[in-house]
């Protein structure tokens, strides 16, 4: 329910388009602070984006077919990759404040939709680093829009536009299935179980399943990778954690400070007499707290559903404060003030140095969600870091070698980030082209490897001892500030193959 007159449509997109512009701006004036450089799953979009296909063993095509274009038209520089991630973070606060606006809100509910979805913690750090999250926050947020559009026109032919973002979000992150799924189940528990009669919903149904069907018929080819990678991610890579801990990351990924909006929004959806038609929310959010927990995934899974569970709370405060204005100062005050707080725990904005003393003064790190992701600083910072060093001592190991050995060495390593980093940097130093067991590298396949000279960057040298005849250490990396599980790892020189490659090159696969 608005306040007096609704502003005219182009007054909003102005008004939103300010924020989104803040949003923007934050991430390309903080983008070369400190001594950071790409992260390490950019590495991996990277070789994927080099490898165009129609699926990827952790990630359906989309992000890595932006990144395509980017590169061909951009470049490789680290504004240039990280422009879609900007652009889509500016796009998801956009999106918030429009749907605080088809809900009914006025200026104060999409200001506070959009600076809550700001200031939020996971929205600032995933939007400082190219990857499918921030691609698939926006596309979760515009299919939202539709639904509520839906919900309030009553025009069933916007199932067809739902079902086509549901099918480009499939094709960017399967976790738009959760989405899609526990919408199609809250539309039983409300009065919009009405759309299971009209064709438009089926049909917006078939959009989706047609989009997203070359990644079936990818997954079907090489015998549903991404079904094994789930399976072996649950298992071994994300950390158990009890219901409550689970609960609590929801404030800290949010802000301690945004947690009133998306309660609010939550209790606006269930229990008040106007949010009461917009109920489903409350379903699909329920149901993806359930279903994340249950499926041992990582509490930042549930992000996507809050830019529309902030937008309801910016409506619901909008409509309680209507007398008292003085919590329309305080709120969105904190939510900025806490914003500027957390910042530096989201994105790189500090020194490392500087990063630690925070992190000491305020008795406050950001969560750990990976069993593998332990260092002194939080994962997603220090994973930028230590790339030059170990592309020197690759650089250094080739080039000490005789050139006899030179002409037929291959570099194997343990994962994407070390991979990709050696085949973006590594040409113009003259080093051959690097394989790994890890992810889609696996179904890339040994490539020239043949065995007889490796340079292996391998934390486990037992699976060499069994693969070659000689292992001998050469170099080991040592950094301050990298992930332990990088931190500490020597370099091998391995020689001889004890078995057949089609044999051995299985030995090195790894799905988590």
């Amino acid at each position: 329910m608005s306040e007096g007159k609704p502003a005219p449509y182009r007054q909003i997109v102005l008004f939103l388009g300010a924020f989104a512009l803040l949003k923007i701006l934050i991430h390309v004036c903080t983008l070369y602070l400190g001594p950071y450089g790409y992260f390490r799953d950019e590495f991996y979009y990277f070789d994927c984006a080099a490898n165009l296909s129609w699926g990827y063993v952790d990630n359906p095509p989309l992000a890595p077919f932006i990144l395509a274009i980017v590169r061909a038209t951009l470049g490789d520089s680290i504004l240039a990759i990280r422009l879609p991630a900007i652009l889509a973070g500016g796009g998801t606060v956009f999106m918030a404040g429009l749907i605080a606006a088809e809900l009914g809100g006025g200026r104060f509910a999409q200001g506070l939709a959009c600076l809550s979805v700001i200031a939020a913690p996971v929205f600032l750090g995933m939007s400082s680093f190219f990857s499918m999250n921030p691609i698939d926050y926006l596309l979760w947020t515009i299919a939202a829009y539709v639904l509520v559009r839906i919900i309030n026109t009553d025009n069933a032919r916007l199932w067809l536009w739902f079902g086509l973002v549901a099918g480009l979000g499939l094709q960017n992150k399967l976790s738009m299935a959760f989405f899609g799924g526990l919408v199609a189940a809250g539309l039983l528990l409300t009065p919009q179980r009405k759309y299971y009669r009209d064709k438009h919903l089926w049909v917006g149904g078939l959009i989706a399943f047609l989009i997203f069907l070359p990644n079936i018929f990818w997954q079907v080819k090489y015998g549903w990778p991404t079904l094994e990678f789930m399976h072996d991610t649950r298992l071994y890579k994300n950390i158990p954690e009890p219901l409550p801990k689970f609960l609590v990351n929801q404030f800290l990924f949010i802000g301690p400070l945004g947690a009133p909006v998306w309660i609010a929004g939550l209790l606006y959806a269930f229990f008040s007499k106007p949010g009461r038609k917009y109920r489903i929310f409350g379903y699909v959010y329920i149901g993806l707290i359930a279903a994340f927990y249950a499926s041992n995934g990582k509490p930042y899974y549930v992000a996507p559903i809050y830019p529309a569970m902030l937008a309801l709370g910016a409506v619901c405060l909008e409509q309680i404060t209507v007398r008292r204005r003085w919590p329309r100062y305080a709120l969105p005050a904190l939510i900025v003030v806490t914003g500027v707080l957390l910042s530096p725990h989201a994105m790189p904005v500090l020194s490392p140095q500087g990063m630690i003393k925070l992190q000491d003064a305020m008795s406050f790190r950001a969560p750990q969600q990976e069993r593998a992701h332990a260092g002194v600083l939080p994962q997603h910072i220090g994973d930028r870091l230590g790339w030059d060093e170990f592309i020197a001592m690759m650089n250094n190991a080739y080039h000490q070698l005789d050139p006899a050995d030179r002409e037929r060495c291959s570099i194997l390593v343990s994962n994407y980030g070390e991979a990709g980093a050696i085949n973006l940097f590594g040409p113009k130093l003259g080093l051959p082209h690097a394989v790994s067991g890890y992810m889609s590298y696996y179904l890339w396949g040994p490539g020239d490897m043949d065995g007889t000279c490796v340079l292996a960057y391998w934390p486990d040298r037992k699976t060499l001892d069994d693969v070659f005849e000689q292992v001998t250490e050469v170099a080991k990396f040592t950094h301050p500030y990298v992930m332990e599980r990088q931190n500490n790892r020597p370099l091998y020189l391995c020689r001889n193959l004890k078995m057949p490659m089609e044999q051995a090159w299985p030995k090195f696969k790894r799905y988590w």
